[in-house]
């Protein structure tokens, strides 16, 4: 190579320490701190879920009941590659480490970070809990006790509580007296620390540019449902021949006025408007022809506790075919990445290759609540 100083292995660390400033949502859910490597895409590993347990009330006759302290485990694919490959010149092999990084390296890894906290986003559409209102802003705080009573009437913990909102929700938040000091909360410039708005009212606020709009389906007509007690797959009639629902369209039906339903996966009504919608939570009791209202285009901020969603993330497996100092592999706390230099031999240039492979996944969406608003 064209310098010895930065290293394959000095590239992957400061890189891995870049991506995880940078990130945002990848800090605040549950991730696995596995340490191994992985062949490719597709591949699916298995995780550890938080044990959860049941507080018993003691019986002295019946004495105490043993529960199950193991560990629950899910299946996570790894279907998301992430790389950015890009030539270096002898001169910019020769800088500092600082230098290069500020250069090359944080460019890359904010790219990395922007991608996976779009992802991880992306599990909203798992989540049916919601407040707010699609016509109005996230602007008060009531909207934030609101959020916070939801969540306390699911038994979400109180710890490990987060709020991320959106950029119109932060700017509205911020010009309130509760909010106002938040602006003086930063360390050295680090992205996670810049999105902090403190802790306020049991959550860890942060803001996130990846906030997700929900374009929602347009079914048409007047869609009314039938299903029975628990069913997750609705029969839909009276819809329009057109019509559609999107996943992660919210929806509501007339007679179980207290509960709440997302849509899991995209539907088309055939040509008489009727289809199979398929929801969760499953219903709270049966219905018959009843109508389906669907929440409007909104934002979805995002108040949940770190459990609700999983970002999995490992690096790839090294190349067989590449000298032992063209490469390298980091991982620490659940991140991941391989680095692997090159060289274009027709353009007589070095090439660095940072790549890494991740999965996202819900968890529970019964610990998560949509703080839904205009904008």
């Amino acid at each position: 190579m064209a310098n010895t100083f930065i290293t394959p292995s000095i590239v992957a660390r400061e890189a891995l320490m870049v991506l995880r400033n940078n990130c945002v949502m990848a800090n605040l859910v549950h991730r696995d701190y596995k340490e191994e490597f992985v062949k490719g895409k597709g591949t699916t590993v298995t995780i550890r879920k938080p044990a959860t347990f049941e507080a018993k009330e003691f019986d002295r006759t019946a004495g105490i009941t043993i529960q199950d302290a193991t560990e629950g485990t899910t299946s996570v694919t790894l279907d998301t590659v992430l790389d950015v490959s890009f030539e270096v010149t002898a001169e910019e092999l020769s800088m500092t480490i600082e230098d290069f990084s500020e250069q090359l390296i944080t460019p890359a890894m904010q790219a990395f970070a922007q991608k996976i906290d779009t992802k991880i986003f992306a599990l909203v559409k798992d989540i049916p809990y919601h407040v707010g209102s699609a016509g109005t802003e996230l602007d008060g705080v009531d909207d934030i006790a609101d959020a916070r009573k939801k969540l306390n009437d699911m038994k979400v913990p109180l710890i490990n509580r987060n709020f991320v909102l959106g950029t119109m929700s932060e700017s509205k938040l911020l010009q309130l007296e509760l909010f106002i000091s938040a602006e003086k909360v930063g360390d050295n410039g680090t992205a996670l620390r810049e999105a902090s708005l403190g802790r306020k009212l049991g959550f860890n606020f942060f803001m996130d540019q990846n906030v997700p709009k929900q374009s929602i389906g347009v079914p048409g007509g007047t869609p009314k449902a039938t299903g029975t007690l628990g069913a997750t797959a609705l029969t839909i009639t009276a819809g329009s021949a057109n019509g559609t629902y999107k996943k992660g369209d919210l929806i509501s039906i007339a007679t179980l006025t207290n509960d709440q339903y997302a849509v899991t996966a995209d539907c088309t009504l055939d040509s008489s408007g009727a289809g199979t919608l398929n929801i969760y939570p499953g219903l709270s009791a049966a219905i018959t022809t009843q109508v389906v209202t669907l929440t409007a285009v909104h934002y979805s901020n995002m108040a949940f506790h770190k459990n609700a969603f999983a970002f999995v993330n490992r690096p790839l497996a090294l190349p067989s075919g590449v000298a032992k100092e063209q490469k390298a592999i980091v991982n620490f706390e659940g991140f991941g990445l391989r680095v692997v230099y090159g060289y274009d031999i027709t353009k007589k240039k070095d090439i660095i290759s940072i790549d890494t492979i991740c999965g996202f996944k819900t968890l529970t969406p019964e610990l998560a609540v949509r703080a839904i608003s205009q904008n």
